[in-house]
């Protein structure tokens, strides 16, 4: 079962919890040294905000598929969600966040899918919001890793979205250090118990 933030709030003295924090990068993705740590709701701030409008619409606007990627790791600051690091590195992992996320690319109903995710109960959204590209998600959940391993955990999850919703998850989320680009979207969903127990 997916770990409910605020039962386990609940479930502490004083209602005491540590919220998951995971490593921040600044651009360019060949910089694998974080700059800091952040929660999920400086990365909504991050991603709500206008920081990456611009770069956001620039990327949208190349239609070279080489060039689009080369812009975006050079100009997108960038996350590792599944937790903390000395360097981006499953070698140089330090603590886990709790999290993983899944990226869906080139999806026909982006909205579509954005709002299934959201309705289903098995699995807990952290964090849901629009790829750089425009085109994809990234869902961003919430994980008990004291029940499987991280790449096990995934794997699951996988299978899960695809027997369900028929829908294909790209196989780089099994990396606990896979990195997560923060583009702008101003319909990005975050989980209203990160907002409340922050």
């Amino acid at each position: 079962m997916t770990p409910n933030l605020s039962d386990k709030i609940n479930g502490y003295p004083d209602n005491k919890i540590k919220i998951p924090e995971f490593s921040f990068f600044k651009k360019p993705i060949s910089n694998t040294k974080p700059y800091r740590t952040i929660t999920v709701l400086d990365a909504y701030i991050l991603i709500k905000g206008h920081w990456n409008v611009e770069r956001t619409q620039t990327l949208r606007q190349i239609k070279d598929i080489e060039e689009a990627r080369t812009f975006k790791a050079s100009q997108f600051n960038y996350v590792c969600f599944s937790g903390e690091f000395t360097k981006r590195s499953e070698k140089h992992f330090q603590y886990h966040s709790g999290l993983m996320v899944l990226d869906f690319d080139h999806l026909a109903d982006v909205d579509g899918v954005k709002n299934m995710l959201l309705a289903d109960e098995s699995l807990e959204t952290a964090l849901l919001f629009r790829s750089p590209s425009g085109d994809g998600l990234k869902w961003v959940i919430a994980i008990d890793i004291s029940l499987i391993d991280h790449k096990s955990y995934f794997k699951a999850v996988a299978n899960y979205l695809k027997q369900t919703y028929q829908l294909e998850v790209d196989a780089s989320g099994k990396d606990v250090a896979r990195a997560c680009f923060l583009p702008y979207d101003p319909q990005v969903y975050i989980n209203p118990n990160y907002l409340s127990y922050e």
